[in-house]
């Protein structure tokens, strides 16, 4: 059963590993039956809250507080049935996955949570944070693009290493890191929801991207809109005005399509590809690995990943 009251179904064998294959394919429906308070031994054991401490450096940032709240009262009245992850730090413990069941359990005023205690180091915290917040879809892309620079930054990791871990296209790993170059208010917009993914893209490499987020908010742009607005704040830009009419609807329609692909390719995290005729057409999903492959059918069967 999930927090939410919802039978868990088991993931099929042999297709997407993801944070299971991280964290040693650990079994969600375990009974919660554990002798001693604190043990280390394998298996799951209940921890006193007190002991547990959130990792600093994990990529989710912002907890919405109505979930919150409403899963602390799911937790009041079937207490937490997925084990919060955490490893031995300082003689208590850091979590590694699960800190919203630890801030709803404090809430509905547990005093023990179940916990899996495994000896993981710094890169591996990371990743296992990162990618249980991404499975959950609980991170914002700028969460999402900071956890990914760190593990390139601090850890080594390549945007192929990082797109196989997370079962998304590197192209898409690059995108998202890109939105970092933003200023700090465009970035707060896109955090907020004032602008989306590709409203951000586009103002990348701008002159003046501040004044441009700024616009385009207060008018309400489209990303197409948008696109437009950035091409023309650029030296020599508005290239498309310049064409005759007839080139400028086949590029506009041109345009629309690939606008699409950019959107269905952030949402996902593949390459997405449109093939339009007339009234009808195709979409192709690229996937590189068996992992991006359950990714896909999980999203169609409305499945967590």
């Amino acid at each position: 059963m999930s927090e939410t009251g919802q039978p868990i179904r088991k993931r099929p064998i042999g297709l997407g590993r993801g944070l299971s294959a991280l964290m040693g394919e650990v079994q969600r429906e375990a009974p919660l039956s554990a002798p001693e308070s604190g043990s280390t031994a394998p298996g799951i054991r209940f921890v006193s809250v007190i002991d547990l401490a959130p990792h600093p450096d994990q990529p989710r940032r912002h907890f919405d507080e109505d979930a919150l709240g409403e899963l602390a009262q799911s937790i009041a009245a079937r207490g937490v049935i997925q084990p919060i992850v955490v490893r031995p730090f300082h003689g208590k413990y850091q979590i590694v996955a699960g800190e919203r069941r630890w801030r709803a359990a404090q809430r509905a005023q547990l005093h023990e949570v179940p916990v899996i205690i495994r000896d993981f180091n710094d890169a591996e915290t990371l990743e296992i944070a990162l990618v249980e917040n991404i499975q959950r879809e609980d991170l914002n892309v700028i969460e999402e693009a900071e956890a990914y620079h760190r593990l390139m930054r601090d850890f080594g990791h390549s945007q192929d290493a990082l797109g196989r871990l997370v079962h998304k296209s590197r192209s898409h790993i690059a995108n998202l890191v890109r939105l970092l170059d933003l200023p700090a208010p465009v970035r707060d917009h896109l955090v907020n929801g004032r602008l989306t993914m590709g409203h951000a893209r586009a103002l990348i490499n701008t002159p003046d991207p501040i004044a441009l987020a700024d616009t385009v908010i207060e008018r309400g742009l489209s990303v197409r809109d948008t696109e437009d607005l950035a091409r023309t704040s650029r030296p020599g830009g508005n290239r498309q005005a310049k064409a005759p009419p007839r080139e400028r609807e086949m590029m506009g329609a041109d345009a629309d399509i690939a606008l699409l692909e950019r959107q269905l390719g952030d949402l996902i995290g593949l390459k997405v590809t449109i093939q339009h005729k007339g009234q009808s057409g195709a979409v192709t999903l690229g996937y590189s690995s068996l992992d991006q492959l359950d990714m896909i059918c999980q999203r169609l069967s409305g499945e967590r990943i």
